[in-house]
């Protein structure tokens, strides 16, 4: 690329999540929304809100008036109907309009997806972002976590989002299929089982997934816990307290065995010469790095089988983007997608 083009060319990451997705742009703009995407249900509705679509937590906070849409689930863009290609276009839309892109600048952007939407979902992806952006790259989210942070080599990324937890080992190239892996088992997952265990537990009162919801991302830790866990919910329209330390720790350990194991198959068919070198760097990233004692549990929960050291990352809501966007500015010309 010549310098003057380079010289107009705006370069921006974003983060596309199940639960949130973040920009972050070469002019200093770091933003993130919660990725729901909602439409007025009627005329009422539309002159109440005065808005044509309306996103994130204010999506949320009006979604009884909307036809709302979550557009990544268990980490893969929905498709299928015009709505849910519809809720892709508007997010990335919006999340480009938050990077508050000078007038008259292309733009080029690198866009980190989990592990499984990279697969089946690039075409959408190159589809939703081909009318806002001149060039494209599409990575792996713990791909651009690695990259931003730096480490490259003889590293593992655990990425625990909302819909999926990626794993990748990073040998100092652009990694592979085989470098990575996906499960379901992740911050939704935890969700429907805090909401299942409460349910059970206190069916006299009203929980609901968004409820349980912010109480994990307040709460939530794994391991011991050194206060209880106490939380107010209406029962018959009076607002209750109720401890659910024990239904906490339950639901943000019920993923932890899965996690355990993949992480010991995907080191255990690395090149045995570097396997020391990864078990001892596990980094942690993604809404779920968020659990209270994470890294401390699972440091223990391997001893059993090779002792590994997992350590949390200090930003994990803007990790992705901004690893993403250093790999829009680093990107050589011929390894981007011309839109």
């Amino acid at each position: 690329m010549s310098p003057n083009k380079k010289d107009n060319m705006q370069y921006i990451g974003i983060d596309l999540g199940t639960s949130r997705s973040v920009v972050s742009a070469s002019n200093g703009n770091r933003k993130w929304v919660e990725s729901y995407v909602g439409w007025p249900k009627d005329f009422v509705a539309k002159k109440m809100l005065g808005k044509r679509v309306l996103f994130g937590s204010e999506a949320l906070e009006h979604r009884l008036a909307l036809n709302l849409s979550r557009p990544l689930q268990n980490g893969v863009l929905k498709e299928g109907t015009e709505r849910d290609e519809a809720a892709v276009q508007e997010l990335i839309g919006h999340l480009i309009e938050l990077a508050d892109v000078e007038p008259g600048k292309d733009i080029c952007v690198a866009v980190g997806v989990p592990a499984e939407a990279l697969k089946v979902n690039k075409i959408a992806i190159r589809n939703a972002i081909s009318e806002y952006a001149k060039n494209l790259m599409v990575v792996s989210e713990p791909f651009s976590v690695a990259y931003g942070l730096g480490t490259l080599d003889n590293t593992m990324i655990l990425d625990i989002g909302a819909g999926t937890v990626d794993f990748c080992i990073m040998h100092g190239t652009v990694p592979m299929e085989d470098d990575q892996r996906s499960i379901l088992m992740a911050g939704d997952y935890v969700d429907e089982q805090l909401l299942k265990l409460l349910t059970e537990k206190h069916p006299e009162a009203d929980f609901s997934l968004n409820m349980v919801r912010r109480f994990k991302e307040k709460h939530g830790f794994v391991g011991s816990s050194k206060r209880r866990v106490k939380v107010e919910a209406p029962v018959d329209g009076i607002f209750t307290e109720f401890d659910i330390t024990e239904e906490m720790r339950r639901a943000c350990e019920s993923p932890m065995p899965a996690i355990v194991e993949t992480v010991i198959d995907l080191i255990a068919g690395f090149d045995p010469e570097f396997q020391e070198s990864v078990r001892k760097n596990i980094i942690i990233a993604g809404g779920g790095s968020q659990l209270s004692g994470l890294d401390t549990f699972l440091t223990e929960a391997t001893k059993q089988f090779e002792p590994c050291k997992f350590t949390c990352i200090d930003d994990p809501l803007h990790a992705g983007a901004d690893g993403a966007l250093e790999l829009a500015a680093d990107m050589p010309e011929e390894f981007l997608e011309k839109l």
